[in-house]
């Protein structure tokens, strides 16, 4: 078995999820496994011994990558083109756990959920049934709850599976050659509770879990036996209700005299506190990263980011007074009702803060909307291009004319994102053609119009409440009926309809 990482192994040697699935499938004796990525140049197991390929999927366009791995050991790309020998070809991770629709043309089956176990499940499965043919190893795979296998049960309800956590994930593979050099990762929770209404990463991840203290602290001992280097990892770290005794077991290590680097992920602006900051510093961090999302409050009420500027202020104030030198804020631009008003009362608040804390480093990064299944915002459509073009523009102008670092991400590149993010089983031809012919920007939008895709409908158009939308058989919590009710009462919030 091959489990493929689509990028270069440094990425992969710093991804978490990607190395846990591979130590889980590795610790079983009675299977032979390898990890393989964007950049392997030779295998221990030889292509044509392979039976099974798992690929880690993460974001939309990975699947340009993926397809560049099965082309470079001469695996025909769509299902239909393999025979019986072809090793089987299936898919897990955030992208597929929202909508597989896409890809059911270039994967055998599917993995729905947390994978830890399931994983594992699978491969025992299609290793006791080696002896039958493909179809009968599908229609077994597809009887476990959390597989999909769109040529067996294409339009069976297919349950998502939510593992609880009875353990520390942990960094397998701490190496010089990851992105995050020589740096052991630990999970200390998973999921959001604040359920921002475009975000995926919380709504896929519900309920909120948090690993034990006991767990976290004795798998942080277990990390400093090999390395110095630790990060925590977790949507929503800081609410884990004893993170505060977390950092303050770091603390007293470092104040005891052991030399500890750590870095967490992004913090939210009303979990600021001194033991964090404190902690963070004392281990060389310098700066911080807080997600804001929209500069006005109206915007952030309706997007349920309930932060009002006086915490975004006393967040900024604990930073500094606590030896923080610096903070680069994540907005996002074209959220549902957004105006020039509220981009102008971003600016205004760069201002006040730059102009309150002179010396202290402040940058601003944004990306732009894109509608993600299983969200309260999966319903509404971008803006169009220009649109969004005019609004970087005047965000970079006016920012930069206050000396203040921006970064954006690309819009045009953000459209065919939401095009495969609200896609169905039509785009097949469609990512098929693009990567053919040179998986560029350029090749999506000839690949389009090749096709006879209307890639609007998918990015800009706002569906109505009742439009079955291409990932409805997939059964996650807390289901459709929360998920409108939280549309309607965050679009009450500002006051305006936008269609739906």
């Amino acid at each position: 078995m091959w489990m493929a990482f689509p990028g270069p192994e440094a990425f992969a040697l710093s991804s978490l999820g990607f190395l846990w699935m591979f130590k889980s499938l590795d610790e079983a004796e009675d299977i032979n496994i390898e990890a393989i990525y964007q950049d392997t140049l030779s295998t221990l197991i030889q292509p044509n011994c392979v039976n099974m390929i798992g690929f880690s999927f993460s974001f939309d366009m990975d699947f340009f990558t993926i397809f560049s791995i099965l082309d470079k050991y001469k695996i025909p790309l769509k299902v239909s083109k393999r025979d019986k020998n072809s090793p089987l070809i299936f898919a897990g991770g955030p992208v597929i756990t929202a909508n597989p629709m896409p890809y059911v043309d270039f994967f055998d089956f599917f993995i729905i959920g947390d994978g830890e176990d399931l994983n594992l499940e699978v491969a025992r499965l299609v290793k006791a049934n080696m002896s039958k043919s493909k179809l009968e190893i599908l229609t077994l795979l597809s009887e476990i709850d959390g597989v999909y296998v769109p040529s067996v049960n294409k339009n069976k309800p297919v349950k998502k599976i939510t593992k609880a956590l009875s353990e520390c994930i942990y960094t397998p593979i701490i190496s010089e050659n990851s992105f995050f050099k020589n740096t052991f990762i630990l999970e200390v929770e998973r999921g959001c509770a604040n359920r921002c209404g475009f975000c995926l990463a919380s709504y896929l991840n519900l309920p909120v879990r948090f690993v034990s203290y006991g767990d976290i602290i004795s798998t942080l001992e277990l990390g400093l036996k090999y390395t110095n280097s630790i990060a925590l990892l977790g949507a929503q770290i800081t609410a884990h209700p004893r993170f505060k005794d977390i950092c303050n077991y770091i603390f007293e290590k470092i104040k005891d005299g052991k030399k500890i680097k750590m870095s967490i992920s992004s913090m939210r602006v009303d979990a600021f506190c001194p033991e964090v900051v404190r902690t963070l510093v004392a281990a060389g961090q310098k700066n911080t990263t807080l997600a804001i999302e929209a500069g006005s409050e109206r915007l952030r009420r309706v997007i349920n980011k309930n932060l009002t500027e006086e915490q975004i202020f006393n967040a900024i104030s604990i930073a500094r007074e606590n030896g923080l030198k610096g903070f680069k804020f994540y907005g996002m631009i074209g959220l549902p009702t957004e105006t020039y008003e509220d981009l102008a009362e971003m600016v205004t608040l760069a201002k006040r803060i730059k102009n309150k804390y002179k010396g202290f480093d402040i940058s601003f990064g944004f990306s732009s909307f894109v509608p993600k299944p299983n969200t309260p915002f999966q319903w509404f459509g971008r803006e169009d291009t220009k649109s969004l073009e005019k609004k970087v523009l005047f965000l970079k102008k006016e920012l930069h004319k206050l000396g203040i670092k921006s970064q954006f991400s690309s819009v045009k590149w953000d459209y065919y994102q939401a095009v495969l993010s609200r896609g169905d089983e039509k785009l097949g031809g469609f990512i098929l053609d693009a990567y053919k012919n040179g998986s560029s920007l350029g090749a999506l939008k000839n690949s389009a119009k090749k096709n006879l895709i209307d890639t609007d409908y998918y990015a800009l158009e706002n569906y109505s409440y009742d439009k079955t939308l291409p990932w409805n058989f997939i059964e996650i919590k807390p289901g459709k009926e929360f998920l409108v009710a939280e549309s309607k009462r965050l679009l009450d919030a500002s006051n305006q309809k936008i269609g739906v």
